[in-house]
């Protein structure tokens, strides 16, 4: 069991035990953590430590301290983000994953979260496909049913666009595929407005199937 998911099913525990909702139990035990060690962490960053330090000139425990330490943090992610830029000299996009990183060790992000507090379930792979079949197939009403049966289906993007939105029961799928020179072409799906880890593992779990099925033609 990872670390992440040994502490949501405390907050399970918890819940149950003293009927409080998801959000309270959560704050309650990441309170009570942070209480007894302030080195403990929710869940990982995406990056080790050796890469953040190499690339920003501080590690992970260094970067907690200095954030929890400045007022501002708790204004959220855009005013972190740019705290880091501007006090500490962060190129941009290292100043996101640092901030990404710090809210994943404090809990205040999941992993596959985004900062709407909605999340992501993303798969791709390369398959054999024939890329205009499938693109009309998603761009027509009833292929688009046929394609994904059960899941009310609906189109979310222009028939011009190159990547296919899909409304599904639960959240945005983004389809987009990608040509190879050997006449294999990589898809990937990125899965948004998700709103439970657990809805995460499921739709990655069905994006694999819906693709190997694409494979098999």
């Amino acid at each position: 069991m990872t670390r992440n998911e040994s502490f949501k099913r405390r907050v399970r525990t918890r819940m149950a035990a003293t009927g409080e909702k998801y959000g309270v139990a959560r704050r309650v035990l990441l309170e009570q953590a942070t209480a007894r060690d302030g080195h403990s962490r929710v869940s990982e960053p995406e990056h080790s430590d050796e890469i953040i330090r190499a690339r920003t000139g501080r590690g992970w425990d260094e970067w907690r301290q200095l954030i929890d330490a400045w007022p501002g943090h708790e204004d959220g992610h855009a005013a972190v983000a740019t705290w880091l830029q501007k006090e500490h000299g962060v190129p941009g996009w290292w100043a996101q994953t640092v901030t990404v990183g710090w809210e994943r060790i404090t809990g205040r992000r999941l992993p596959h979260q985004v900062a709407d507090g909605t999340f992501t379930a993303n798969r791709s792979a390369t398959i054999t496909v024939d890329v205009e079949a499938l693109g009309q197939l998603l761009r027509d009403e009833d292929g688009l049913h046929a394609a994904f049966p059960g899941l009310q289906p609906q189109l979310r993007s222009r028939v011009t666009s190159k990547t296919v939105r899909v409304g599904l029961t639960s959240g945005v799928a983004e389809i987009a595929v990608q040509p190879k020179d050997d006449s294999r072409s990589t898809v990937h799906v990125s899965h948004a407005k998700l709103t439970s880890p657990e809805e995460v593992a499921h739709w990655k779990a069905f994006w694999g199937d819906w693709l190997a099925v694409l494979d098999e033609g």
